[in-house]
């Protein structure tokens, strides 16, 4: 499944959150220097959604805050594991 995020790297705290418009906002610890921050979002959605990393891949945005990744799992199960 395609799944379409906001990621906000330099943030105190690591947080995925859905916004008013329903669209979803990942705020993540790790700086966006040198692909840091695209590593890192790997590794956090890997670990939120209980996945080998080799099944998330990013493939766009990445040098831009939206991203989009292809995640290879049910949608039902990702969506399961996503914010209200």
């Amino acid at each position: 499944m395609k799944l379409r995020i906001k990621v906000k790297p330099g943030s105190n705290k690591d947080e995925l959150l859905r916004e008013a418009d329903g669209s979803l906002k990942l705020k993540i610890k790790a700086q966006p220097v040198e692909g840091k921050a695209n590593k890192y979002l790997i590794e956090y959605l890997s670990e939120a959604f209980a996945l080998p990393k080799s099944k998330i891949l990013l493939l766009k945005g990445e040098t831009n805050s939206f991203k989009t990744l292809e995640i290879d799992a049910e949608e039902n199960y990702i969506n399961s594991k996503l914010p209200i």
